[in-house]
């Protein structure tokens, strides 16, 4: 199969392309700045490079807010040709925090207390009626920027009649309380894959790791996951970071991140994440391209244990030996040393983990199949 990452080329995106290519045949890197949608055809065609893009079995298209329009254009030409695990809708509403907390609120998602003000008049009758400290956001930003607290009512009007500037609404939350911490769950799917607990410094209330925050890894209890994954359903998107408060009344989300950078959470949780998103995009491709990764039917005579899997991967040769894909080793779960049984015959290797047994030849060297077929044919004579 053939996969591709559009993206910016950040840390995160190279980590994720050089784990997608232990998974697919062949994966491409995609500059998304490279990018064109010619929608003078028929149907909107993308273009690389003045060239028309390449067909793929899986697409992972990611970029910051500043190309939510190219991406969403991207997204649309796209999604019915390929995989893809971030629909054309998804790049509109978890770019926009306002739109964000809207489609949370319709999937009755836990959030903070959140009012939208969109003219100094209405803000300033508002910020009357409500305690402090708040939070004020912008609808666009990322990695904590955009994000302001006001501690009193003047101090709010001030922000606000700054930020009228812009032209902008502005969105305006309840402050919960929760000591500088947050959590960010990183989602694949129907799994939380990775999760950490973030600590701002002090002074700052933002636990964002770019603005100086600290991750530790954290074990998510079941409602935290479900509210997690449920967020992530509901703005469209199976692999993205969800970011939430722990409160009195239970978990409350507050940001989702489409394209989140996993130099982060990787050191402070020790998960290989990027490996983990490619795993799913590979398992996703392979079961809806017809090629699924399954787990294998139970033998009366064959003992294969909760974790078999039929894999289905292409022949490769290194220099005459069979090289089988990582997937394979990581399933196996064998160490060096072990003592293996293999069995060879025309377009068919088993290979067991075994205690020895009459007629099989024992492998000390290093050798290819071939060295094998022929020591099993001198016993014989």
């Amino acid at each position: 199969m053939r996969a591709a990452i559009i993206s910016l080329g950040s840390v995160s995106s190279k980590w994720t392309l050089e784990a997608l290519r232990k998974y697919f045949k062949k994966v491409d890197s995609i500059d998304l700045r490279k990018i064109e949608v010619d929608l003078g055809q028929q149907s909107p065609l993308v273009l690389y490079q003045g060239k028309q893009l390449p067909e793929y079995d899986c697409i992972y298209l990611k970029g910051s807010f500043r190309y939510i329009q190219a991406l969403r254009s991207i997204a649309t030409a796209l999604e019915n040709k390929a995989v893809m695990p971030i629909s054309a809708t998804a790049f509109t509403i978890g770019h926009d925090k306002l739109l964000t907390h809207l489609t949370l609120q319709q999937h009755k998602i836990p959030m903070p207390e959140t009012y939208i003000a969109v003219n100094p008049l209405a803000a300033k009758e508002l910020l009357e009626r409500l305690s402090y400290p708040v939070v004020m956001k912008f609808p666009s930003g990322t990695q904590g920027k955009g994000v302001m607290f006001a501690d009193s009512y003047n101090s709010a009007v001030s922000l606000f009649d700054a930020l009228s500037v812009l032209n902008q609404p502005v969105i305006i939350q309840k402050y919960v309380e929760t000591g500088g911490k947050d959590i960010r769950a990183i989602v694949a799917g129907d799994k939380v894959i990775a999760a950490m607990e973030r600590q701002a410094v002090e002074g700052e209330r933002r636990a964002n790791i770019h603005a100086g925050g600290r991750g530790k890894p954290v074990e998510l209890d079941k409602q935290t996951k479900d509210i997690a994954i449920k967020t992530a359903k509901a703005v469209g998107a199976s692999i993205c970071a969800v970011d939430i408060l722990r409160s009195n009344k239970g978990p409350l989300v507050i940001e989702v991140n489409l394209s989140p950078g996993l130099q982060g959470i990787t050191e402070a949780t020790k998960i290989n994440v990027a490996d983990k998103i490619a795993r799913y995009l590979y398992e996703t491709t392979s079961r809806l391209k017809g090629t699924a990764t399954v787990p294998e039917e139970h033998d009366a005579d064959i003992n294969t244990g909760d974790d078999a899997k039929t894999i289905i991967a292409d022949v490769t040769f290194d220099k005459n030996r069979i090289v089988l894909p990582e997937i394979v080793t990581n399933l196996s779960q064998l160490s060096t040393g072990d003592e293996m049984l293999i069995n060879v015959e025309k377009n068919s290797i088993t290979i067991s983990k075994s205690k020895s047994l009459p007629g099989t030849v024992h492998i000390k060297e290093k050798s290819t199949i071939k060295n094998i077929i022929k020591k099993k044919k001198s016993q014989k004579r």
